[in-house]
């Protein structure tokens, strides 16, 4: 008989897992507390950015020439490409130690770059601050996924290849020496468990708390002043590298707004609050802005975001054995998304050698 696995968690991990377990013939039902997708959850964004660069993280580095492969395959699945490629213009005011490995890891999958001329760089990109810019690369094999829209589908996907959606059915308890999960007061029994369930894991599973640290991270949407908004629409992603601030900016396109956030972790807050960002929340977030826009002041505030990631104190993703009958898949941070695919196949493989 085909063996049953029961995934707990319909973020894109879970997802993409469920993915990956119907493509090797497995039977898979999914829960979670929300509706599937649920539009507050972390995975449900307008667009994130996925890149081949990522400074001294070079273990992230190492895994995207096969989440790229991943993607490509899922998205033949769901019958839509839900990315757009473009380059990534990453600029420092002083050396911060993220060009350097980036570059070796870049010649090192043959993935293109070149260098810019700081020079000219306010020049060629006006819409960015170039005061005190020292150095600035562009970097290909990069661009952004538009998480909300590849959500959907999946769970369309997924439910006609035969996948058991449970939404709204909050998992209360889960057997990691059976398989069994006992969710919306019935026990439903399987081969194995696949926990997924991101900033909501510490409930399930106790013995995490501590290493996997919810952290509410905030972003800004905005709207750019009226005379640059044809010059947003073909911009490139920009990462302002700043030793303080480590921002990244989304451009707009067509379904999605201009997007800014940050890499810091607070570390801090509950995974059922408001997913609405208080001003003082974003308060760094606004000072990064003036940092990295010309004229920050007169780009309007569209909406102050809040998500959760489940993060670890090296930000080192954790997929391993949770019990006999149960698996562990908590990619923390942002970085989750892009990477979903292939800490997918990891899981599954894990589970494979077990069953």
């Amino acid at each position: 008989m085909t063996a049953h696995i029961l995934i707990v968690g319909g973020g894109i991990n879970g997802l993409a897992t469920a993915w990956t377990l119907t493509r090797r013939g497995y039977r898979v039902s999914l829960f979670d507390q929300g509706p599937i997708p649920n539009p507050v959850s972390s995975s449900f964004d307008e667009h994130r950015i996925t890149r081949h660069a990522y400074g001294p993280m070079r273990a992230y580095a190492q895994r995207m020439p096969q989440a790229f492969s991943l993607w490509d395959q899922l998205f033949a699945d769901i019958g839509a490409r839900h990315v757009e490629e473009m380059p990534i213009i990453a600029f420092e005011r002083e050396d911060t130690g993220w060009i350097g490995p980036s570059l070796e890891d870049m010649n090192g999958m043959g993935v293109a770059w070149r260098e810019l001329d700081p020079a000219q760089f306010g020049a060629e990109h006006p819409l960015i601050r170039s005061d005190g810019v020292t150095r600035a690369v562009e970097l290909s094999g990069s661009g952004m996924l538009f998480p909300s829209r590849i959500v959907t589908d999946l769970v369309v996907h997924l439910a006609a290849r035969g996948v058991r959606v449970h939404p709204h059915t909050k998992v209360e308890d889960i057997d990691l020496e059976t398989g069994r999960v006992t969710a919306g007061g019935t026990v439903h029994a399987g081969d194995h468990v696949i926990i997924a369930a991101g900033a909501w894991v510490n409930r399930l599973l106790p013995g995490t708390t501590g290493e996997l640290v919810p952290s509410r991270q905030t972003v800004l949407f905005l709207a750019p002043p009226p005379e640059l908004a044809s010059l947003w629409s073909s911009a490139p992603i920009y990462l302002d590298l700043d030793a303080e601030t480590g921002t990244y900016v989304l451009p707009p396109r067509p379904g999605t707004r201009l997007k800014i956030g940050d890499h810091r972790f607070s570390r801090t807050g509950y995974p059922d609050a408001s997913r609405l960002a208080a001003e003082e929340e974003v308060a760094d977030l606004i000072a990064a802005g003036h940092l990295a826009f010309t004229d920050f002041d007169r780009y309007t505030v569209l909406e102050r975001k809040a998500c959760y990631y489940t993060v670890t104190e090296d930000e080192h993703f954790v997929i391993r054995s949770a019990g006999r009958k149960a698996t562990l898949l908590s990619a923390c941070s942002g970085h989750g998304f892009k990477l979903a695919p292939q800490s997918a196949a990891e899981a599954v493989e894990l589970v494979e050698m077990g069953l």
